[in-house]
């Protein structure tokens, strides 16, 4: 599993995709979504303003990734 630092209380779902290059953009997201399954902490997410906080697990093209506010 993969972590994520962030220095904030949370990121969003996009902001997520575009540090871990799975887009280029934030338009991407949308269009990005709607073919690839994307789970947080279990749950099937297509929402791209989703807000993941330390502790939330992200589940992506069969890699998991924990974000964490603590280095």
């Amino acid at each position: 599993m993969k972590k994520l630092f962030i220095d904030n209380e949370y990121i969003t779902l996009t902001q997520f995709l575009k540090i871990e290059s799975f887009i280029g953009s934030g338009g991407e997201a949308k269009y990005f979504l709607a073919e690839e399954k994307v789970y947080l902490n279990g749950i099937l997410e297509n929402r791209r303003g989703k807000k993941l906080y330390d502790g939330d697990v992200i589940e992506i093209l069969g890699e998991k990734y924990i974000i964490s506010n603590e280095n």
